[in-house]
């Protein structure tokens, strides 16, 4: 096996005098890539080594941006100030890289009228479109009394 160290490359020894080495310098022999020819072990002091590892991990972590699914409700008598409000929070949401469900509830008797709720949401998805480049996870549907649509930036 190939071994190096901090120093740098210690060259090609048989295993057993590898560990020998390694339990020299009060040190740990982890095998780095597994599969070169001949494997590359490494001389590290090992709680430091997994010490290191881990705070990379975390702060990758803490960059990573987990999708969220972020709500918005409009309703059929929405004005056109609260849908501006709605716009937005949704654009906000979207930049940010959620996922944004359009939901519209309708009462009494808004429920007979689907075809103007429809309407509704797709007055609000193009009042996006305008803003970012937006794709529709999931087109509209109804179920019961609410409307809803999945967007996603693009």
């Amino acid at each position: 096996m190939r071994v190096v160290s901090d120093e740098g490359d210690l060259g090609i020894m048989p295993i057993a005098a590898a560990f020998r080495l390694a339990q020299e310098r009060e040190l740990d022999l982890v095998e780095i890539n597994p599969k070169a020819d001949p494997p590359v072990c490494k001389l590290v002091n090992f709680g430091h080594f997994k010490y290191q590892k881990e705070k990379e991990d975390r702060k990758r972590k803490v960059h990573a941006h987990e999708t969220e699914v972020k709500g918005i409700r409009l309703s059929m008598r929405i004005g056109d100030h609260d849908m501006e409000v709605r716009k937005q929070q949704g654009l906000k949401f979207l930049q940010r890289g959620d996922k944004l469900k359009i939901e519209l509830i309708m009462r009494g008797r808004e429920r007979i009228h689907k075809d103007i709720g429809e309407q509704v949401i797709k007055n609000f998805i193009a009042a996006l479109t305008k803003d970012l480049p937006i794709r529709i996870d999931q087109p509209i549907s109804a179920q019961g009394h609410k409307m809803f649509a999945v967007v996603a930036r693009s």
